[in-house]
């Protein structure tokens, strides 16, 4: 709980804090792209400023920078999510009981389906954007780690959108320093930790359990009454009750993804919903990110040990960096459903705290939203005086903002990176494989 505690704090003095003062629906109401969950893009679209960092301890200096980011804004994954509205939209249309304003949802449902095909899963031009505006700041911040003739070593999952953010990436540190040694490659033989899936964890995260949880929370939820009157006439006679449960959920869905096309500016989708259906969407969305990824207690607060192969790489290769006299940076791309639990893993800002009670979720600040948006990433910047200082620094940057861990320190948000290393692997160690 100390953790949330400070993370609360965090909220309410950042940048993004601001925007939430209070409560979920206050963020949502005054942003209501904050309501996607996997689906919001990156805050630098929404926030006009990135807090200032905490400077480092008199003598230290950045050397090092080790990195797993999300790719970038994309289009939706397949065209399932879009044909169940459509479908159900069809459906009644050929009973002949859709509005006139049914009848124009069809028709944007329409045109983002034909926008969208040959394009599934594909990065926008907003994801490639985002990736070179958080490269630009990466420099801007630590410069000596990507000064003179720095290596960057960088990977990628073998997905099209990783790939390609990794190159947006690259192209905007190579503009602004092209005597930087880089690297690059995106190989099967990185994916045992880059994109591991669990088998064994993955096989519990939707157990009956689990999905019952689910379906309690959200019972209260799903249903829309007021948009069925609004896109159907008489739509009990058109839809049963799960398809009208369907109908709400996918359509809110699509009109939210749209922030990360060019179609944003041209659909109204989310003015059908007013900011309490969306709220009650972030709640529904928030808790099945918290039940299948999270430290949920009910798989036993196991699913984030999903990432154990990538924290274990990100330790062996702090350690190769930190005994050479070299400086730069290690950057990989991968997805949402590795940085979530590798947050929850680390325990960052609290989200390693287990909750019997899912309504606690949202006053107690555990919001997946603000972790993983469209280029979501965490950074370990390392510091020392000189190659050869021992005593090095490490801090934890998720999305730019600098984060409280679990760990002792006298100079937070700067740890001893003996203590990070010895806790984590000690961690893991109790876990075993």
């Amino acid at each position: 709980m100390r953790g949330l505690l400070f993370f609360i704090f965090y909220l309410l003095f950042s940048p993004i804090g601001a925007l939430r003062a209070q409560s979920a629906f206050d963020l949502i109401s005054r942003h209501r792209n904050l309501s996607a969950s996997n689906y919001c893009i990156y805050p630098d679209s929404i926030l006009e400023a990135h807090p200032a960092l905490t400077p480092a301890p008199a003598g230290k200096k950045p050397f090092y920078l080790s990195h797993y980011g999300r790719h970038g804004s994309r289009y939706l994954s397949n065209r399932i999510g879009y044909d169940i509205p459509y479908g159900l939209l069809s459906k009644a249309d050929s009973m002949q009981l859709l509005t006139p304003l049914g009848q124009q949802v069809k028709q944007e449902l329409k045109d983002i389906i034909d926008d969208s095909e040959g394009r599934w899963g594909d990065l926008t031009g907003l994801g490639k954007q985002q990736h070179r505006n958080i490269a630009h700041r990466m420099t801007e911040h630590f410069p000596e780690v990507f000064s003179g003739k720095a290596f960057i070593d960088a990977r990628s999952t073998t997905v099209n959108r990783c790939i390609l953010s990794m190159g947006s990436a690259l192209q905007e540190l190579m503009s602004l320093n092209p005597r930087l040694q880089v690297t690059m490659q995106a190989t099967r033989r990185d994916m045992h930790y880059m994109n591991h899936q669990d088998k064994a964890l993955r096989g519990i995260m939707k157990n009956d359990t689990i999905m019952k949880a689910f379906h309690a929370f959200c019972r209260s939820r799903e249903q829309n009454p007021r948009l069925m009157a609004l896109l159907i006439n008489n739509p009990d006679s058109a839809l049963d009750t799960q398809q009208q449960v369907l109908l709400n959920y996918y359509l809110l869905k699509t009109a939210l993804i749209q922030q990360n096309t060019h179609m944003q500016t041209r659909t109204t989708l989310i003015d059908l919903f007013t900011y309490e259906e969306i709220h009650q969407f972030w709640q529904m969305e928030n808790v099945w990110w918290y039940l299948t990824y999270g430290p949920t207690p009910i798989s036993g607060s196991r699913q984030p040990y999903s990432q154990r192969y990538l924290l274990r790489q990100l330790i062996a290769d702090a350690d190769s960096i930190i005994r050479q006299p070299r400086h730069g940076a290690q950057l990989r791309f991968g997805h949402e459903t590795i940085i979530l639990p590798l947050t929850c893993l680390l325990g960052i800002n609290g989200f390693d705290t287990a909750f019997d009670d899912l309504e606690q979720l949202e006053p107690s600040g555990w919001w997946a939203c603000l972790v993983f948006p469209m280029a979501s990433n965490l950074q370990f910047v390392f510091y020392r005086s000189d190659p050869a200082d021992t005593d090095v620094l490490v801090k934890v940057l998720l999305n730019e903002q600098e984060t409280w861990l679990p760990l002792p320190t006298d100079n937070a948000p700067y740890y001893r990176w003996s203590d990070f290393r010895d806790y984590y692997l000690r961690k893991l160690d109790a876990y075993g494989d």
